[in-house]
């Protein structure tokens, strides 16, 4: 089985529409630094891991796919952080405040179940899908 050890980061690389409205949201919005960048890409610090937007307004043709999960239509490819409980509750007041269509309203999911968690979603300004999620017990994270 292949676990991370505590020095290891992942990679990600996702496209976007425009690397300006990139910057400014994971900048800005979520509070991540930014790293290196070149014409059609941008590097941000995103929790500690190393991911990367390519500008290709193209891969956008095709909406992407949900599955029902807990009642609701979750996005299939996304990707987001695991925030300690008052982080995570911070990162949503900021989104509240502003202004952020959240595609799944930030609530706690599995209430009284192994893995309950605060989760939410939402969109980047290309429409990428983010969950943050949150445990008040970090020991849920892999409960089954």
């Amino acid at each position: 089985m292949a676990r991370a050890n505590k020095a290891s980061i992942f990679h990600l690389a996702y496209p976007v529409k425009d690397k300006e409205q990139t910057r400014k949201f994971y900048r800005d919005l979520i509070g991540c630094d930014q790293g290196r960048e070149a014409e059609t890409w941008i590097d941000f610090d995103f929790f500690g891991h190393q991911v990367s937007f390519h500008v290709k307004p193209e891969a956008f043709i095709v909406p992407d796919a949900t599955n029902p999960v807990d009642g609701k239509d979750v996005p299939v490819r996304h990707f987001g952080a695991v925030l300690e409980w008052e982080d995570w509750h911070a990162l949503r007041d900021r989104l509240i405040e502003a202004g952020t269509e959240f595609v799944i309203d930030p609530y706690i999911r599995f209430k009284g179940e192994p893995g309950e968690q605060a989760t939410m979603f939402f969109l980047d300004p290309s429409g990428n899908a983010l969950e943050f999620k949150s445990f008040e017990d970090m020991g849920q994270v892999f409960a089954n």
